[in-house]
């Protein structure tokens, strides 16, 4: 089964003559490419999607050549309004992290399609490693990360033990390994680079994140043999030049994750500071610097981006139903037309009169992680209306990233004091100012939420030269609006008491459990 959506998106505005960085920001339903300028504006975007293939329940799978060509399509869309005095310096790629391709060395061509993040394919390989207590805790140890069919390495085994001769190949170094970045780099250099970043690498379940190399006991654990994979470097590095007619010779010096680079897109780059990204899910992380900090409250330690060889940590929490919740009300409830009306029918009610929605359509995140339990909807009187439904659902969404802020700061042990925020639910001011409330402290929306693809444009500007550091690129940062809290304490834990009252009824879990 696959599903086609036909959309692109195209904006541009008048651009004076001056230097560019072109940004590619590959992600799971498309590709957005952003023209960046010297002062940090985005200057022009182009917007494709491809399609999406469900070949069994719970399987997902991208085609790689229709991605390369969506987005090479929406670069030559960017492209075309060039200025002839205009040039692009550097090139930035951020990308839909774990997802999977294998290829052959020689001819290019994917051996089997792109396995997704999302698919959950090789759980029962998870489950039975996760048996074993030595191998968990090797990992975990090795890689800050659980063992999860969301991550590539047990997708890497999976192919090659499922395409026929697909592991001969693989040991004898026919066959090259990548997540989306390196399919993109590759495909850019005409077939010259074979590289990703510490980002991109630390989520493959295969790379040690204290030594900054892929590990012989976790490629041994999961079966992947060395010779397939990619060279590693800092997020910052000149990765190669373009060898395509219309980007030939531009330098590649900027590589992230999407949810990396999202953070380095709020210049989120001191120790401390916290990003949450509000789409289909929210993925919310803390930069912790140098001093790796390990969870005891279902958060996972990843990298962050970093501008030299030395490993910049950071605190990660999913919660997997955030924007697909709103999809939900219009999609399947359908009680609402459009996500931007949300707003208006939350501030024509007072509160929720007591409804607490819980969007669990495929279990809970973190930090619960209670893949078995499923979403509800308490309080329910004669009384309530379709407005106080719609309000408990934006509401649900604050409340899972109070759950995942409250762990972060358990585990790090600092109290927060300001969340920087990006992605498309961020316009809702009703949900801003609840999350506001929700958590006690400050919410900072930027002029700019385009911050996954702003990410990889300053990584690379700053690697050629366009901006001297980050504190350069904080004189350029404008800020939209920042929601202060209103609630005062106890209202505030009223409030929390009832929403995860709600979920111990649903799951019996306890935050940190």
């Amino acid at each position: 089964m696959s599903v086609k959506i036909e959309e692109i998106h195209f904006s541009t505005r008048q651009m004076p003559s001056t230097t560019y960085i072109l940004s590619v920001d590959q992600g799971t339903t498309g590709s957005t490419i952003l023209l960046v300028d010297a002062e940090g504006n985005i200057v022009s975007q182009s917007y494709q999607e491809f399609t999406q293939y469900y070949p069994k329940p719970g399987w997902v799978e991208h085609d790689p050549d229709e991605i390369w060509e969506v987005t090479h399509n929406a670069i030559g869309e960017v492209l075309h309004y060039l200025d002839r005095t205009s040039s692009i310096v550097a090139i930035g790629i951020t990308n839909q992290r774990e997802t999977t391709v294998l290829w052959d060395r020689t001819t290019g061509n994917p051996i089997y399609p792109a396995i997704v993040w999302q698919c959950r394919r090789t759980a029962d390989v998870c489950n039975n490693l996760n048996t074993e207590n030595e191998i968990t805790d090797t990992v975990k140890a090795k890689t800050g990360l659980v063992i999860d069919p969301y991550f590539s390495g047990t997708k890497v085994a999976w192919i090659l033990d499922n395409v026929n001769g697909a592991r001969e190949k693989a040991e004898r170094g026919e066959l090259a390994f990548g997540t989306i970045d390196t399919w993109l780099l590759w495909k850019l250099t005409n077939g010259t680079v074979h590289k990703t970043d510490y980002t991109n690498a630390s989520r493959t379940l295969l790379f040690n994140i204290e030594t900054l190399t892929w590990d012989e006991e976790l490629l041994d654990i999961f079966n992947v043999p060395k010779p397939i994979l990619p060279e590693v470097t800092s997020s910052a590095s000149l990765f190669g030049n373009a060898k395509i007619s219309m980007l030939d010779g531009i330098p590649i010096t900027g590589i992230a994750g999407d949810q990396q680079s999202a953070l380095f897109g709020q210049l989120c780059w001191q120790p401390g500071m916290v990003k949450n990204t509000y789409g289909t899910g929210c993925f919310l992380m803390l930069n912790t610097g140098a001093d790796r900090i390990e969870s005891n409250s279902g958060l996972l330690t990843t990298l962050a981006c970093s501008l030299d060889e030395k490993p910049v940590y950071a605190l990660e929490g999913s919660v997997f139903i955030a924007g697909a919740a709103i999809q939900w009300l219009r999609d399947e409830l359908q009680i609402i037309e459009t996500a931007e009306e949300t707003e208006g029918i939350a501030v024509s009610v007072n509160d929720s009169a007591g409804v607490i929605v819980v969007p669990a359509f495929t279990g809970l995140g973190a930090p619960y992680w209670d893949a078995e339990v499923r979403g509800a909807i308490f309080g329910l009187t004669r009384g309530t209306s379709r407005e106080h439904i719609v309000r408990a659902t934006l509401e649900s969404i604050a409340y899972q990233t109070a759950d995942v802020v409250s762990a972060m700061m358990m585990d790090a042990d600092i109290q927060l004091e300001k969340l920087r925020v990006d992605g498309g639910a961020v316009a809702n001011n009703f949900l801003m100012q609840f999350q506001s409330d929700i958590l006690g402290i400050d919410v900072e929306r930027p002029t700019q939420i385009e911050t996954t693809g702003l990410g990889a444009a300053y990584l690379a500007g700053i690697t050629s030269g366009v901006w001297e550091d980050v504190n350069e690129l904080e004189t350029y940062r404008e800020i939209d609006c920042l929601f202060s809290p209103q609630m005062d304490s106890s209202q505030r834990q009223v409030k929390l008491a009832h929403w995860r009252d709600a979920i111990y009824m649903l799951s019996g879990a306890t935050q940190g459990e």
